[in-house]
């Protein structure tokens, strides 16, 4: 949970000009451009906006998602017909990771509506689309609540999962690929912590290019809703290409990539050395 946590607060800047890249591309030139303006407007603070939101997705998603990812290990196990002990391919261990993926988009939903919406919310009032934000998660929270009811939560669920799913599969297959180049032959338990915050961070790379033009709908789905009804996937899509041309669907890419790298690099350290602990004082009773 510190790493976590550590994660969040260092990474949340470069989260919060993402999210304001995605949805309100016209605004700002670039990643430097859009730090200048949230910090002369807003302030500080201004690059915090959904940390309380962050961290608690930070938190149950990969709870949820390593979590389950032994359990679909198992599952991927029983579908190829091998023993439950035996060590899985690459490509068997991204398709357990895609599968897991699938539950933490559930718990992962209303975390990310409610932090989108707080980091977007500046720019919601300067473009007119409403007139009065609100500042607080319990705000934006009952405002949701109010206008849509405990569904309002899952607006955004499709493009959450059409993310999730296949950047997973991404996800996991980059982190162990990356494991199998830098054990060369070894077990790739024996490797040190740089191999594996390097793999992490390839893993979490590969993640983002692969489905960032989805995140970037997922996005304007949930931040745009608050104005009123918002088109669906398909339907905010296609305005998006036709409208704003297909580099839109790449607005706030570079500080996705810097937050990206080192964040899963940290991550997969964690899991790793935190697994292995786990396993000694198993094998120990």
């Amino acid at each position: 949970m510190p790493r976590g946590t550590a994660c969040v607060v260092t990474g949340q800047p470069f989260d919060t000009a993402k999210v304001k890249m995605q949805t309100f591309p016209n605004m700002y030139k670039g990643l430097v451009d859009c730090f200048v303006k949230t910090y002369k407007q807003v302030g500080f603070r201004g690059f915090y906006k959904g940390t309380t939101p962050a961290l608690v997705a930070n938190i149950a998603e990969n709870s949820v998602l390593f979590m389950c990812y032994g359990f679909c290990q198992q599952i991927v196990r029983r579908i190829v017909g091998v023993d439950r002990k035996t060590k899985l391919s690459d490509l068997q261990n991204a398709a357990a990771g895609s599968f897991a993926s699938a539950f933490a988009t559930l718990v992962l939903c209303p975390t990310e509506l409610v932090k989108c919406r707080l980091q977007a919310m500046h720019e919601m009032q300067l473009s007119g689309k409403i007139t009065k934000g609100h500042n607080t998660v319990w705000s934006v929270v009952k405002g949701v609540i109010q206008k849509d009811g405990p569904l309002g939560f899952y607006r955004g669920l499709s493009s959450t999962l059409l993310r999730e799913v296949p950047g997973y599969f991404f996800f996991f297959g980059g982190y162990e690929l990356s494991r199998t180049f830098f054990a060369s032959g070894r077990s790739k338990d024996e490797l040190g912590p740089i191999p594996l915050l390097l793999s992490g961070g390839f893993g979490g790379s590969c993640l983002w290019i692969a489905v960032y033009p989805v995140d970037c709908i997922k996005s304007r789905i949930q931040v745009l809703s608050m104005a009123g009804k918002q088109a669906g996937f398909m339907g905010t899509f296609v305005t998006v290409v036709r409208t704003e041309g297909v580099l839109a669907l790449y607005s706030g890419l570079t500080p996705t990539m810097i937050r990206a790298f080192v964040a899963n690099g940290a991550l997969f350290l964690a899991y790793e050395y935190s697994r292995k602990l786990m396993m000694k004082q198993i094998d120990s009773y």
